[in-house]
Parts: C-alpha cells; structure tokens; sequence
C-alpha cells in the first residue's frame, strides 16, 4: 500500500534519477517530487520537480500539504543525499500510527569523509521556538494534520513558510523524535558550533528573521502566550547602596585574560563611585594570584572566593549581587572579555536613569584574541524592538551583552545556578514584567578564542545546551500563558 509522498530538496539534477530509484523502490512511496531549480517532468513523468530556490515560502508549503492529501509526506528539507536506514519508511508510519503524532523526526547518522558519526538529535518542548531547532533534514508529516496545519497559515512568507508550518502543528498535534538512528546524510555544515553561533544577527538574514519574527508573534497569539508592549514601572531609588555600580566578573582558571578584563574596569571614567566584584570560583592555574596583585593596587576591588563550591556562573552572580558590598547596579564583563573605551560604564548607569528599567543590555564586537574585529563584527541584536523584543526573545538564543542589573530586582529574581544560558534564563524572565533598556553602539569587546566555552563543542553538548534553552523558554511560555490568564 502507498502511503507516503516524497518532497525531496535537490539542484543536482544529475542525481534525479538515482534518488528516485532509491526512493520509489520502497513499498510505502507512492510519488517523488523533486525541490529544485529546474521544473517540469521527466520524459516517462515517473517524478515531478518543482521550482525551488532554497527558500520554503508559504505557497510551497500548502502546494506540498495540497498534493499530498492525506498519505504521509516525507520531506528532505535541505539538499543532502538522504538513504534511509533498513525498513527506516515503516519504522516512521509505525510510529506515526502509535504516536498521532503530527510531524516526526529522528536521529541521524552523518556522512563525512567516508566516516559514519552518530548525529542525535533533542526532543521537542513546548518553549522549542528557536527558527533553527535541528530535526536533521528528514521531516515525516501526518498527511491530515499537515492540511489542517496549512490551511490555516493566513500569512505568506517568502522565507519562514517552514518554521511557520511547524508552529502550526505543534498547536494541534506533537512534535515527535523517534531516538533511533533511521536514516544516513552528508554533511551540510561543517563549520564548528562558535562559527555557527551568531548566523542570524548576519545583516543578509535580516529579511528572513523579520518573518520568522512574524510567525513567533502569531503562534504566542494563539497560544495566549503573547505579551504587550506595557512594562512595569522601575522605582531605581527604592533602596540605598553605599556604591552606584558594581562591575561583576565570575571567573575560574583565567590565568590568560583576567588582567586584561580588571584593568578594562579600572580605566572606567565615572561620574559616580563603583567597585569591582570578582567571584574567583576556585581557580587552580594562578588567575588567584593576579587578582590579589590587584587588590593591592585598588581599594575597590573585591575579591571573593566563595565557600561553596557548587557554584556555576550564575551561582557566582548571585553570590555577588547578595553581597552587601554590591552597589545599585551591577554590571557584566566576562572573564575574558573588555570594555571598548572608559566610558563603557557610565554610559550604562545613564541608560537606567533614561529609561528607568530592570535591566540594560548593550552592543558588543567579536574580535579575536588580539582583538582585531572578526566575523560577523557588531553584535546588536537589533531584532530587539521596543514594541515585540519581549515576544521575539523567545526566538532568538541570546539577547546581547553587557547585560546590567538593577540590583534589588536581581536579588529578588536570582539567576539559575548553570554555567550556561543562565543570562538568558533571566533576560527572559526580566522582560515579561519589566522594561528591558538598550545601548545600540558597542560598548564590549568579546573575544573568540579556544577556551571559549561554546567554541568548538561536540554535537551532544551542543545539544545539551539547546535542550537547556528550551527548557527555559517552556518555563517562561508556561508563565507568560498563566499571566495571560490561561491554563
């Protein structure tokens, strides 16, 4: 019995006639379409190619929902040289079948140089909003909910048409991960994960993130998790602090970059008084040493090696921020990362007086270790709007740095106690309630080098990290909807 479609990406038009022999040799195939740049039908019409220019508009989506009826409809997202695993195709209706599951999706082996390396691959969230969530290139759609699905896309997208279909079904069926590896693909992208980091802040990718953004928006609506524009007002003179500003700078094992990063603080030129607070994690390679060196030369440094020793990085920001040395705002700087001049500081204080908010965060440049600029350069994040950057942050992986506090709102919502997206976790908890400000010139140097932690990480810890976002903006979707007044 045919009961799967085929919607195959693929511009090598050489490689049509084996990728159909391969695919209409299984039982369940009833059709193959081809995605690519060249339309038509063969000389026998055993396959049909549509026109494709690497972009999954909304049209392409409800042609792809139109034709395939109810039958399944495998779709290969990206052009890769896809062979599916023994029996892979009834593995996918099995589990459909069991599951009523809208889409599925599983893991993946990859093809690279002959080397055949296990790609797995995280199980979908409610909060897994991210555009570029990695279900591999294999997509299986329930051919019924897939037209539900379609037929409900209102708007037309050029570019987020695929994204905005996986909403949609994630509103009226599950998003399922079968944890076996069902199917083999090359490699697409092989750039490590600290290149892959930043590809949507690329001003060529502007368009398409203004749709993704669209597509978020409409799928918070109808989930009532959408949040307004309205913030609570911030009284920032609630409590009296001894200092204006306190520089918090988490560190462990340093050795490298920590005099660069205090000296980038005590250059700060201020109307006002500050200190530094450095929560030295219990280095082990000397960065220990230099800190106290210099605290011999300025009183203003803090140096606190904390008791326990459980602490991540936002365990350490926590730590600093109870501390009662620490002055009304409290201000980021990595451990291997610098202001860019002397006034990086007094320009933030001033950015919590104009706007009155909880929370600032600024514009950095990526530079290498030398800090000669690197791709992509600035970093604004300006897809942080004063209109939607509460709603569109539950898209996007970060939101920007340096981020800085109105100490007594931090103290009341403390930091998850991670070593990683801790930031991001409170970033997005801060704006639901509050108005987040912004400095669009860059205020950061960050520094891309190899010990940077997400520079060259392995799939699995790749994975590990989103699957951690994700579980943050569940948190924060599940209480947007409950503020909302929804269940």
């Amino acid at each position: 019995m045919t009961m799967i479609d085929c919607f195959i990406t693929c511009n090598r038009e050489e490689k049509y006639l084996e990728i159909f022999e391969k695919y209409n040799s299984q039982p369940l195939v009833n059709q193959v379409v081809f995605l690519g740049q060249v339309a038509g039908e063969n000389e026998n019409s055993d396959y049909e190619t549509w026109p494709f220019h690497g972009n999954f508009s909304t049209g392409l989506i409800q042609k792809i929902a139109r034709k395939a009826g109810d039958r399944y409809a495998l779709v290969i997202s990206v052009d890769s040289d896809v062979q599916p695993g023994p029996d892979a195709l009834e593995r996918f209706v099995d589990v459909a079948v069991d599951t009523n599951a809208g889409m599925l999706y599983s893991n993946f082996y990859t093809m690279d140089d002959g080397k055949r390396i296990p790609h797995p691959v995280n199980d979908y969230q409610q909060g897994s909003l991210r555009d570029d969530f990695n279900f591999g290139p294999l997509l299986f759609f329930n051919g019924g909910t897939l037209n539900i699905a379609a037929s409900g896309l209102v708007e037309q997208f050029e570019f987020a048409g695929l994204y905005q279909l996986r909403l949609a079904v994630s509103r009226i069926a599950s998003l399922f991960r079968i944890s076996e590896y069902l199917y083999e693909a090359e490699v697409i992208d092989n750039r490590v994960s600290g290149k892959k980091l930043f590809d949507y802040v690329d001003p060529k990718n502007r368009e398409v993130q203004l749709e993704m953004e669209k597509a978020v928006s409409w799928h918070l609506k109808e989930i009532n998790g959408f949040l307004t524009p309205e913030s609570m007002e911030v009284d920032l003179n609630s409590e009296i602090f001894e200092e204006e500003a306190s520089v918090i700078i988490p560190v462990l094992n340093r050795k490298t970059t920590i005099a660069d990063a205090i000296e980038s603080v005590m250059k700060q030129v201020t109307n006002f008084s500050f200190n530094l607070i450095i929560v030295d994690n219990h280095s082990t390679d000397g960065t220990t040493a230099i800190i106290d060196s210099y605290k011999d030369k300025f009183e203003n440094i803090i140096h606190i090696i904390p008791e326990r020793k459980d602490l991540g990085i936002g365990g350490c920001w926590n730590r600093a921020a109870a501390d009662p040395k620490c002055g009304k705002f409290a201000v980021q700087l990595d451990s291997d990362d610098l202001y860019s001049d002397k006034n990086t500081l007094q320009q933030i204080v001033d950015q919590f007086y104009k706007e009155r908010c909880a929370m600032v965060i600024g514009t950095y440049r990526m530079t290498d270790f030398n800090l000669q600029e690197i791709p992509p350069g600035l970093i604004d994040h300006k897809e942080w709007t004063a209109d939607n950057g509460k709603n569109n942050a539950l898209r996007i992986n970060g939101l920007g740095a340096p981020r800085a506090f109105y100490t007594p709102i931090l103290r009341q919502n403390k930091l998850p106690n991670v070593h990683y997206g801790e930031d991001y976790g409170i970033g997005i908890k801060l704006c639901r309630k509050y108005k987040i400000g912004r400095i669009y010139h860059p205020l950061y140097l960050c520094r891309r080098w190899e010990d940077n932690s997400d520079a060259s990480l392995s799939v699995e810890q790749v994975n590990r990290n989103n699957a951690y976002k994700d579980s943050l903006r569940t948190i924060e979707l599940l209480a947007r909807i409950h503020q909302n007044g929804g269940s």
